[in-house]
């Protein structure tokens, strides 16, 4: 018998994708409608993905982990074990984020409710479709997290130890914005599926994150503050806004030879490595586990 041990299997931080324990700590002294500028309706936009991030990441994960006995190559297996760790994660510190959203009063519950039911519609259909719908989501969350890293006016405007969480959480919606699409590819994915999921997360998830939206809004007495509705729209989906820099990339995912590779972020990844756990990074006196994750 051999005693030569079995190759020690990879892990996700060996591959670029490491699972990263942050300890965020917020304010509890900022304004009610903090997030962006102030602005009421813009902000809520930031209380609607927050509270849906953790029924959407939960989603994300299942979808892959049908599949992940399928996967043989040690590298994905990896990339994919880091996927769900990362993932694990943002719906962590999103949860925590959600408390101080409760605290103030805002009702973060109300768009995770209206996700979380259409998830569940989702999972009606076969978990081909499912991981299809996951694809989709992933690359929509893949181009708004390099608008994040990016966009000025977010920078200049919003709440700076709240953006230490969205950045983080965008650093790794980039690393591992692959992911979930290299496993639909190794199943035999199609660009059919592909356009069927298209449909079904436009009527079963962004349906539900606008009328949630609208609903907070009205909850909060501000449907009918129109100049600051009108300066939150412009900064949201004005021309070259926020969401509408995101939107412009989303029929790129229906092209018959797409990959989330073509969105070329490497350069990017890096210089926020860098700022956010390099030796002086922004995040080093809240991340939990260096050793363990290269950063």
């Amino acid at each position: 018998m051999s005693d030569t041990a079995a190759p020690r299997a990879l892990t996700g931080a060996q591959v670029g994708i490491p699972p990263r324990h942050i300890d965020f700590r917020f304010s509890r002294d900022s304004q009610r409608h903090f997030f962006y500028d102030n602005n009421p309706l813009a902000s809520l936009m930031f209380v609607v993905f927050s509270g849906i991030f953790p029924p959407g990441e939960r989603f994300f994960m299942e979808s892959v982990r049908h599949f992940r006995d399928q996967i043989t190559d040690p590298v994905l297996k990896a990339q994919v074990s880091g996927f769900m760790g990362q993932e694990a994660l943002h719906g962590r510190e999103h949860e925590r984020l959600n408390e101080l959203f409760r605290e103030r009063g805002l009702d973060v519950d109300l768009p995770a409710r209206y996700v979380r039911f259409g998830l569940r519609q989702l999972e009606r259909f076969s978990p081909r479709l499912q991981l299809a719908c996951t694809t989709m989501m992933e690359h929509f969350t893949a181009h708004l997290a390099e608008q994040w890293l990016t966009d000025k006016a977010l920078a200049a405007s919003s709440d700076p130890e709240m953006l230490k969480l969205w950045y983080w959480h965008a650093l790794e919606e980039l690393e591992h914005k692959s992911v979930a699409y290299d496993v639909f590819e190794l199943i035999g994915g199609t660009q059919r599926e592909r356009k069927q999921a298209g449909w079904l997360v436009g009527i079963f998830v962004m349906l539900p994150v606008v009328a949630s939206w609208l609903r907070l809004l009205i909850k909060e007495g501000q449907l009918f503050n129109l100049a600051e509705n009108r300066r939150g729209l412009r900064a949201l989906f004005g021309r070259g806004a926020l969401i509408s820099q995101v939107l412009r990339h989303m029929p790129k995912f229906w092209r018959r030879k797409f990959h989330p590779q073509q969105q070329q972020t490497q350069a990017l990844e890096e210089a926020w490595r860098a700022r956010l756990f390099g030796p002086a990074g922004e995040l080093s006196d809240v991340y939990r586990n260096p050793g363990k994750a290269v950063g």
